[in-house]
Formats: C-alpha cells, structure tokens, sequence
C-alpha cells in the first residue's frame, strides 16, 4: 500500500482509527468494521482514505492514495477554469470629451461589459479644470444613461481628488434591457398606430459634450440625472 506522508489533508489506512467505516464505490455503499476495510484494502493493493470524516460513519474509498490526489487536484483545476473571472476595465476622459472619442470609448466599454467585466469610468481634472467638474459628472451620467441596456450603475459619480468615478457591473445574460427613452419611444408609437396617426420616428436626444461654452452639458444634466434615476430604479 502506498502512503504519502507529504500530504496530510486525508487520514489514510491506519491513521483511520474509528471503530467502524462507511466504504462507497461504483456498487454503492457499505458499512463494516474499519479493520475489515483496512483487510480488503491490502488484498486490492490500494489505500483506505477517509473523504468525509464528519459523517458518522465516517466515509472512506479504497483507491490507491497517490491516484486520488490527483484526481482531487484535477477536479480542482477544472472547477477553476469553469469560473468566470471578472476584471475592472478603466475608462478615462477628460473634462471636455469630443463626441469621436466619447463614442470610441462607449464602443469600448460596451464590449468590457458584454464580455462579463466591470467598467470604472472616470473623468480626469488637469489643473483649473476642477472648476467645471459638473461637466465631468453630466458625462459621466450619459455614459451610464447609454450604457443601460449592458451595464448597472453600481455607485452614482463622485469625486476623489482630481478624479470622478463611477462604477458600472455587467448584467446577467438574458436580462438586458432597452433604454428608458427606447421603451417609451415605442409605447408612443405603439399608441400613435392604434389611432391610425403613425408619425416619423424621432431621433434620441443627444446631449452635447464637445462645447461646455453653449452650455449644452450643463442645460442637459437634469435630463442626465433624471434618465440615471430611472435606471437605477428598473435595476432595483
């Protein structure tokens, strides 16, 4: 019989001094006397190793020792890789984003969220740009307000230093949803036809984050928080 004296996570043979074993196998299991599992373990030339040691009996299986170990260690490996792993992929902009680069990076974090990851998305102040930070946050409202259909907010935007964050989880598959202003753009339609007065579809409104001078971040913010609020709300 062979025994590994490095591994001490399992009582083997006569480390199992209980007076009687539960043994299971391909057949089932069966309880007999622990001096009578240690016999049969010998005849078979394997190892009595104990696997449940709080059960009462406790459970063992005649396997030789060293086998076992490793197909422990391969169960674990598999059980590993099956899991999903979750990273935090960062998202930076500044103060005064383009509308190119914005959607860029949209495309980008739509794809981090798809691909199961978090987003943490922040909008860095160089210098006397912390003035505008009510910039930084309107962006950052929109990013999370176009983001809805992959991601949920998980913290509303605030500011740390120079930097204001704002967390965003994937959802679970299946569960995505269409965009408050989709949803009831589509109602209006849906209404509209009933009466026989289908009108042209209306584009989204976009809130311009290219200019802060024409004050179109700052005239949209309410409309920014007032989609976030919805949103946050349905993910409840």
């Amino acid at each position: 019989m062979k025994t590994d004296k490095k591994q001490n996570q399992y009582r083997t043979n006569e480390q199992i001094r209980v007076r009687e074993v539960r043994i299971v196998g391909d057949n089932g299991s069966t309880v007999m006397p622990t001096r009578q599992a240690l016999d049969m373990a010998r005849q078979q030339g394997v190892d009595l190793v104990e696997i449940s040691p709080n059960a009462n009996p406790p459970v063992c299986r005649l396997i030789d020792y060293s086998k076992f170990l490793y197909q422990q260690k391969k169960r674990q490996k598999e059980m590993k890789a099956k899991q999903v792993k979750v990273e935090v992929k960062e998202i930076r902009f500044g103060p005064q984003t383009d509308e190119h680069d914005y959607q860029f990076k949209l495309k980008h974090a739509q794809e981090f969220l798809q691909d199961g990851n978090k987003v943490r998305a922040y909008v860095f102040f160089r210098g006397r740009s912390i003035l505008f930070k009510e910039q930084g946050e309107v962006l950052l409202l929109r990013f999370a307000n176009d983001l809805e259909e992959w991601g949920k907010v998980e913290s509303m935007p605030s500011l740390e230093g120079k930097k204001m964050f704002l967390y965003l989880a994937p959802k679970k598959a299946g569960s995505a949803k269409k965009s408050q202003q989709a949803r009831d753009r589509e109602a209006a339609e849906a209404e509209l036809k009933e009466s026989g007065k289908v009108q042209p579809k209306q584009p989204d409104v976009d809130i311009d984050v290219e200019t802060p001078a024409n004050g179109g971040l700052l005239a949209n913010a309410k409309i920014s928080a007032d989609a976030l609020k919805k949103l946050t709300e349905n993910n409840d």
